[in-house]
């Protein structure tokens, strides 16, 4: 018997394993690029915990405030969307802004499917956490944080879905170094965030905090 031969098969079949191993896909991030099996009703009062870099953040959230994004939001967090998501842009004294998933095929799934606008019911204050939009009826997957009261922002239509009930204090710590994105500012461009994912994050902004995992909690 030649050893050396059946060694080398060995290893061969091996490699061959790993490299289709590798290739999989994984079966939570391929449903999560389908947004149509995300469409189920939120309860009409729920609690998400952000369990972040900087320590672990509660939002309670409140369906009659804005049913339409109350429903997304419960649907993301059920999917898993906001896992390993990046606080991309934290500007002192206004407001924390995550929700670009890392992966970019993730977000060209996500980013057409876009919701209604919910009346605003509730002012943006502080602590309150609200959907971004880039114009009416634009809302995806985007939300922010409001550090101070931005009753400014209720007349342009942003709508708050739920409010900070413990830790805020975490929601403070957040890096704030990067500022405003780009290209008004040196934070991330979202475009480059949109098509590169946490790659781009990474490599230029890499003091960026996370989220590390995000639940619905009783």
């Amino acid at each position: 018997m030649n050893l050396k031969r059946v060694l080398y098969g060995a290893a061969g079949l091996m490699l061959a394993s790993a490299v289709a191993f590798a290739g999989q896909a994984d079966p939570k991030i391929e449903k999560m690029k389908n947004p149509a099996a995300f469409t189920e009703t939120a309860p009409a009062s729920y609690k998400v915990k952000f369990d972040t870099s900087k320590g672990p953040f509660v939002v309670t959230v409140h369906r009659d405030w804005a049913p339409l994004g109350a429903d997304r939001l419960f649907n993301l967090v059920k999917a898993g969307f906001y896992d390993d998501v990046r606080f991309f842009r934290v500007i002192p004294g206004f407001m924390a802004q995550f929700g670009i998933h890392g992966r970019p095929s993730v977000m060209e799934a996500w980013r057409p499917a876009r919701i209604k606008d919910d009346a605003v019911k509730q002012s943006n204050l502080r602590g309150y956490v609200t959907f971004a939009t880039s114009g009416p009826n634009t809302r995806t997957t985007q939300l922010f944080v409001n550090f101070r009261d931005n009753a400014g922002l209720d007349k342009q239509g942003f709508a708050p879905v739920g409010q900070i009930t413990t830790g805020m204090d975490i929601v403070d710590q957040l890096y704030d170094g990067y500022g405003e994105g780009a290209p008004r500012g040196k934070g991330p461009d979202q475009n480059a965030m949109q098509t590169e994912g946490n790659t781009y994050l990474a490599k230029g902004f890499p003091k960026l905090d996370f989220i590390k995992t995000a639940t619905i909690v009783p």
